[in-house]
This record gives structure tokens, sequence and C-alpha cells, in this order.
């Protein structure tokens, strides 16, 4: 046949061809790069509609009962009545104030009950909800065996109960957050659960340093320190393994509340090394700066997350990078 060359293909068929293999050998790409935008100027994803105050609370405030149950049970078995009695209240109370922030964001006490309908270990929700209806009358119980004086081993049975569940209500809203689609929250999902965790015992250890005579804070001294470490170490680690999304913590109004949090926890950690027996002012300081670092901890990684929402780039660029690696290594599914 005349005309047809030797590869059987006509001449634009050939230009096809030719032009699918010769990609990624200089050749100037005819189409350029899509912009990150969306139809309408609308987000990719949806905004979070959660409340401000009300989720920030709610992150804050397990962080501190967690963390709080975990320092009464030490105090109790150190003979520090003080410390114990102020942790065993702090418990209580900021996880009783937790759910009232849970229950007014959800709308109706209702659907905070309707969670507990179901019991599926995949769902963070779930357990969260579980946890939290177990956990909330240990505190309570603990709380009053120790201010009447009565009951005392059901206290201490509730104590040491509570402060075996602290660590899963320190750090399961980190756990809860990453598991969405937001992308400067899911991408930290391996070091967030180890940063809520330093930021509760620095809250912890700030209450306690706020209101217990400084001889008997040595324990939440030492938490104070251990948890900046932990908190600080753990968020710098986290944003340099998330890529792209960790410009949402550097940006506007998440930068200030995670810059403030920086200055006030670490601030806080060395007041709280200083204070020793130097009289309550200097801890109380300590304490302040630290219950406010951890706060503003908790409201800078919320609003990162809503911000990167809100952004197209954070979810389009990731997903590209993914297929593009997926073609680097010939994994099925890649755009080649």
């Amino acid at each position: 046949m005349s005309g047809v060359p030797r590869d059987g293909l006509p001449d634009a068929g050939r230009r096809r061809r030719g032009r699918g293999r010769g990609r990624g050998r200089g050749e100037r790409a005819m189409v350029p790069e899509a912009e990150f935008a969306s139809y309408y100027g609308k987000p990719v994803l949806k905004r979070p509609a959660w409340n401000t105050l009300d989720v920030a609370g709610y992150l804050c405030l397990g962080g501190l009962a967690g963390a709080s149950s975990l320092l009464a049970a030490g105090a109790d078995v150190t003979a520090r009545p003080a410390l114990a009695r102020t942790a065993k209240l702090g418990a209580a109370g900021a996880i009783s104030l937790s759910l009232v922030a849970l229950v007014h964001d959800l709308g109706r006490p209702a659907r905070f009950l309707n969670m507990l309908r179901v019991f599926k270990p995949t769902s963070p929700m779930s357990m969260g909800s579980w946890l939290l209806a177990g956990y909330a009358p240990l505190t309570m119980a603990a709380a009053a065996a120790d201010v009447t004086g009565r009951y005392r081993i059901v206290g201490a049975a509730a104590t040491a109960s509570a402060a075996a569940l602290g660590p899963a209500v320190a750090t399961y809203t980190a756990v809860l957050i990453c598991d969405t689609a937001v992308p400067s929250w899911h991408e930290g999902y391996r070091q967030m659960p180890y940063v809520f965790a330093g930021s509760g015992a620095t809250a912890a250890a700030g209450l306690a340093l706020a209101a217990v005579p400084p001889g008997q804070t040595g324990p939440a001294r030492r938490a104070a320190v251990l948890g900046a470490v932990l908190e600080l170490g753990a968020f710098q680690l986290m944003k340099r393994n998330m890529g792209l999304e960790a410009e949402a913590y550097e940006r506007g109004g998440p930068r200030a509340w995670l810059r403030a949090a920086e200055v006030l926890t670490a601030g806080g950690a060395a007041l709280a090394v200083c204070s020793g027996r130097r009289g309550r002012a200097l801890a109380a300081l300590a304490g302040t700066a630290l219950l406010a670092g951890s706060a503003a901890l908790r409201m800078g990684v919320f609003q990162a997350g809503v911000a990167s929402s809100e952004d197209p780039r954070y979810t389009v660029a990731p997903q590209r990078e993914r297929l593009r690696a997926r073609a680097r290594t010939g994994v099925p599914g890649s755009p080649d």
C-alpha cells in the first residue's frame, strides 16, 4: 500500500505515538500546567463547619484532663495531697467543660447519646465517644472522694482507672482530626498525637504550678519540661515531614498562634525549672504561661486545618505529586 509507512501507521498516527514517547525527553509540553483553581472559586474540600471556640476548647480541655489524671495518680503515690486534689479537680472540671463544648457544637445533647448507639473500633469518633463516657464519671468519682474524704477505696480505684485512660483521652482528639480529609491535619497523623500528648502535659503542669504550693510541685515541674520538649520537638518534626501542607502552619493567624505557643511553652517550662521553692508568684507565672501556650497551640492547629481546607493547592498538589511518584516507581494506577 503506497503512502503507508512500514510500521503500518499513517503519518498522523505515528506523530501521535511519537509525541507520547517523546514526553520527558526535553520536548516542550504543549499544554500548560493546570492552575490551582476550582469551579466558581469554590474550595475543593468543604470547610470544617465546627465552631472555632467549641472545637479548639474541646481539643485543649481533653488534653488537660487526661494529663491531669496521670498527675493525680502520681501525686497520690508520692503523698502530695494538694497536688493530687488540684489534679483531680482539674481533670473532672476540664472533661466536664470539654463535654459541654462538644455538645454545644453538636447542637443537641441527644446527638452525643446517639453516638453511643454504635461501637465501631475503626471509627475515632465512635471510640472517642465511648472513651469520654467511661472516663468522665471516673474523674468525678475521684474528685468527689478526695474532697469529701469518704469512700477512699472507691476514690483510689477511680483515680487509677482515670489515669489508665488518661493518655488515650489526651491524644485521641489528634487521631480524630487526622482521620479527616483536611490536608494539614491528615498529613500530620504520624506526629500529631505526640504533639497533643506534650501539650496536654504542659497544660496539666501549668494548672498545678498555678494552684499548688511550690513544695509539692516537683512532678508538675518535671512534667512541664518533658511536655514542652515533646510538644515542640514533635511539632517541628511534623512540619518537616509534611511537605506543602506545612505552609498552612506558617501563614496568617495560625502562624501567630503557633509562635505564641512556642514562646509561652518554652518560657513557661524555663520558669517552672527556676521556680522550685522560690515562691508562689514565679510558679503561678510559669503555670499561666504553660496553660496559655497549650491553648494557643490547639487554636493554631485548628485554624491551620481550616485554612488548608479552603486553599485548593493543599489538596491538588500533593495528589499530583503522589501520582508522579507512582509513575516513577511503576505502580499501577499511575498516569503513564
